[in-house]
């Protein structure tokens, strides 16, 4: 459950960015189908791509993996 917030929390962020999952792959350094796969809760982030996505969202990582407001 967790990590299906966590998955939605990636999604709406990089939404409120206005980034495509393309740019932000690419500002994080990671496929394009990964972004794809983790906001479709395909897969499993790991701790050090949360933390690129992140810094590519310009957010702290504590804020990217707050959950605490997120609904499914």
């Amino acid at each position: 459950m967790i990590n299906d917030k966590i998955c939605k929390k990636v999604k709406l962020e990089r939404t409120k960015k206005g980034l495509s999952q393309e740019e932000l792959a690419f500002r994080a350094g990671v496929n394009k189908n990964t972004i794809w796969k983790i906001e479709t809760g395909q897969v499993s982030p790991t701790i050090q791509t949360l933390e690129k996505i992140a810094q590519a969202l310009e957010l702290d990582f504590a804020t990217l993996i707050d959950v605490s407001k997120v609904d499914l």
